[in-house]
């Protein structure tokens, strides 16, 4: 969705990742593992959003390197770890950006999820409204064909460039949930969630 706009899915995955966690910093080696894209690549788009500003690097030393002899290595260690620059002038609104359209790649899996059962509740939260306490991305609430609903979750992640968590919940255990104020239920409803369906209550909680 955002390709035309930044360049190249390598980049937007790159700054979906960092822009979503943006208090981490990140290796080289597990972010294109994380992605599952060419080190040379990750590498490339990582120097064009560094010029650009929007990213940062550190360097730092790590405990000094085992040689194959058992012997410490006379140069210690190096390594660089790469983050969002909250500092940069367009952050908020770039960040802002990748947050909707996030929003907006799920309006397809929302609306294939119709088409294979009828949800009494479904909310978004987690990485789609940036609140990372939250233990699971999407809740829902009601029975699903889980073949069909499986690759609906395939199709999201390869349109978002990362993993969605999910948790589905038959209506009785939901509303057992809510009596014993379990704590996961708790911090969804009471968090940052988008409650796109609430047929279990009377009203929509906001």
């Amino acid at each position: 969705m955002l390709e035309p706009i930044f360049g190249s899915a390598s980049r937007v995955k790159i700054l979906n990742l960092l822009l979503l966690a943006e208090d981490k910093k990140h290796a080289l080696i597990s972010l294109a593992r994380d992605l599952e894209l060419p080190l040379n690549s990750v590498r490339h788009e990582l120097d064009n959003l560094i010029l650009f500003g929007l990213v940062s690097e550190e360097k730092i030393i790590e405990n000094t390197p085992i040689d194959k002899t058992g012997k410490k290595s006379k140069k210690p260690a190096e390594k660089k770890y790469f983050f969002v620059n909250h500092n940069f002038i367009l952050y908020p609104e770039i960040k802002a950006l990748f947050v909707k359209a996030q929003i907006l790649s799920s309006q397809k899996f929302i609306e294939g999820l119709h088409k294979i059962c009828q949800p009494k509740f479904l909310a978004l939260t987690g990485l789609f409204t940036n609140y990372p306490e939250a233990q699971t991305d999407i809740l829902i609430v009601g029975t699903v064909r889980r073949t069909a609903f499986l690759k609906l979750i395939k199709d999201l992640e390869k349109d978002l460039g990362r993993e969605i968590n999910f948790t589905i919940l038959s209506e009785k255990e939901f509303h057992y949930r809510e009596d014993i104020m379990d704590i996961f239920l708790y911090n969804i409803l009471e968090g940052k969630t988008l409650v796109l369906l609430d047929n279990v209550h009377k009203k929509i909680k906001l």
